[in-house]
């Protein structure tokens, strides 16, 4: 999934279904960090913690720009 092309996408639906955090399981990556799109969307995952282990698991969370910010209050309230 750490295509550009998929992360893409994914950022895509995310704003296309109004969502602020997306829980992203199965994402076969290695290591932890945090990767900030164009689209001001930040990733943030872990997987294994040795780079040259087998891509077997791994989960991120996707954070809009407003839950990036930490700007998650109601503004109708």
């Amino acid at each position: 999934m750490w295509e550009t092309r998929k992360i893409s996408q994914i950022a895509t639906e995310m704003r296309r279904y109004n969502l602020a955090v997306l829980g992203i399981s199965e994402t076969h990556w290695t290591q932890a960090g945090q990767q900030r799109l164009a689209t001001e969307e930040m990733l943030l995952y872990s997987g294994h913690e040795d780079e040259n282990a087998s891509h077997t698991h791994g989960v991120a969370l996707m954070l809009s720009k407003v839950a990036r910010d930490g700007n998650l209050t109601d503004p109708e309230s």
